[in-house]
């Protein structure tokens, strides 16, 4: 039984402030999980705080979270429940109805959580537990102070792990909050206006990563084009940050989150070409039809996604591209359907997250007009998501047979046991330089964490087309 459980909903920069939060617990000597919790786990009184980290970006990921704060209070009777993230900030007050051993942290003020461990230490050390108690010191003694900055993210870097509770690739944030306002996203309002860690504590960080072993780090953030960090009384923005961390370092291999497609130009190309720089790349595209992405308040032009992919191809072999399509925004024809098809049959992307429009309280797009069915933009979502799941298996297909080096996951499945009851196959999971997911059984055995040499053997069709995470078997060389 863990004393701190921990549940992270959404985006990867989530990800990666659950995992600095745990670090901060385990640091403090406190046992940590942040294994999912289901309506099948079994009741635990020994928990003693559960923290949420939530997500904001559609109805179904607030539905997600308030399902998952009334099950914690279910199973886990002695805790106290923090909830944080985007949903958190957005309705602190609906969350804090719910029950009043709930304790909201917003997710502009997250940063805080590594003030808690100190707090329940002191606490368990001086009184006997009483969660209702505890709830009310934190609220006292944490959450009480105003924000530093309103609409800033508050000490937004503090969260940044160097070791990894439940996530083998090691992960980076050094952006955070946007400055944009496009008409659907209420993340710029949850995460606030846009900040970056500055150039040196990043290089510092990314040299302690690779002195522990970790093989690769994934550059987070929530808009990349908007990072301006500071070096030596100058701004760095991303492409010159990215340079600087491959001169600084030897080994570490880095993978980017997400781009803009102005990002994608061609000082960004002569940098991503060096061998280093994984061939995977997530463009930010939501709509092929200039009318919509105006209408969105995006940034950037159909041609310019156009653009970007030709020099993202250019500039690597074979990259895995992807990126993510909202369909049914207020005003979306069948004709502005029919062109973000045929952007993304042009941009040949191997991969397509496409998701039904999400009305989103705060954003303009709420009082626009031309509303599209759900049964409409479910529809478009559906033909769109079929056709990305033939062009993943197709990208997969052409990677048959041939070498690749990958980082090896965790062991995804328990070993199986051989008559003798001594341990015999070993099943790895591995993700390419290229992202593509791979398992690999084996009589080896391995520690996890490594980059591999591997072939890849069989695309997992049927697998890809349930939606699963595993699209190649593999061996290892």
């Amino acid at each position: 039984m863990s004393e701190i459980r921990i549940e992270t909903l959404g985006c990867r920069l989530n990800q990666i402030e659950s995992e600095a939060t745990a670090q901060f617990f385990t640091d403090a000597g406190f046992s940590v999980s942040m294994e999912g919790l289901t309506s099948s786990s079994d009741t635990d009184e020994t928990t003693l705080l559960s923290i949420i980290n939530t997500c904001t970006v559609t109805q179904k990921a607030e539905q997600k979270a308030r399902r998952l704060i009334r099950l914690m209070l279910k199973k886990f009777p002695s805790a106290v429940i923090i909830v944080t993230g985007c949903y958190a900030q957005l309705s602190e007050k609906q969350i804090s109805e719910i029950d009043p051993r709930i304790c909201v942290i917003g997710g502009q003020m997250k940063s805080r959580l590594s003030t808690v461990p100190a707090l329940l230490k002191e606490t368990k050390e001086t009184v006997d537990w009483n969660p209702l108690s505890f709830a009310k010191s934190i609220k006292k003694n944490i959450t009480s102070a105003p924000q530093l900055k309103p609409g800033f993210p508050e000490d937004s870097f503090k969260l940044s792990a160097t070791s990894f509770l439940s996530h083998s690739r090691a992960s980076l944030k050094i952006q955070d909050g946007c400055n944009n306002n496009c008409a659907f996203c209420a993340i710029h309002i949850a995460r606030g206006h846009s900040v970056s860690i500055d150039v040196q504590t990043a290089i510092d960080r990314v040299q302690e990563l690779e002195a522990k072993g970790q093989e690769e780090v994934v550059l987070t953030s929530v808009n990349i084009g908007q990072y301006r960090g500071e070096y030596n009384g100058e701004y760095y923005n991303f492409t010159e940050l990215l340079a600087l961390l491959l001169a600084k370092t030897n080994k570490i291999h880095f993978r980017i989150s997400s781009l803009y497609p102005d990002v994608v130009d061609e000082k960004f190309c002569r940098v991503i070409s060096d061998d280093r720089v994984q061939p995977h790349f997530h463009i930010s595209v939501q709509s092929g039809s200039s009318k919509i992405l105006a209408a969105m308040n995006r940034p950037y032009s159909v041609q310019s996604v156009i653009d970007a992919c030709k020099r993202l191809n250019m500039a690597k072999n074979k990259p895995f591209l992807a990126c993510d399509i909202i369909t049914g925004f207020p005003g979306e024809t069948d004709e502005d359907f029919e062109q973000t098809m045929h952007l993304c049959k042009e941009c040949d992307f191997a991969w397509v997250h496409a998701f039904p429009y999400s009305e989103r309280p705060g954003t303009v797009a709420v009082t626009m007009k031309n509303k599209v069915p759900q049964s409409v933009s479910g529809e478009r979502a559906k033909t769109l998501t079929d056709w990305a799941v033939a062009q993943k298996i197709k990208y997969v297909e052409q990677f048959i047979d041939t070498e690749h080096k990958a980082v090896l996951e965790t062991v995804k499945r328990p070993m199986a046991l051989a008559a003798g009851g001594k341990q015999s196959r070993f099943i790895y999971h591995a993700v390419t330089d290229n992202f593509i997911h791979c398992e690999i059984i084996s009589d080896k055995q391995i520690a996890a964490n490594q980059m591999l040499k591997i072939r890849l053997t069989k695309v997992l069709s049927e697998r890809i087309k349930k939606g699963g995470d595993i699209e190649s078997s593999a061996e290892f060389l």
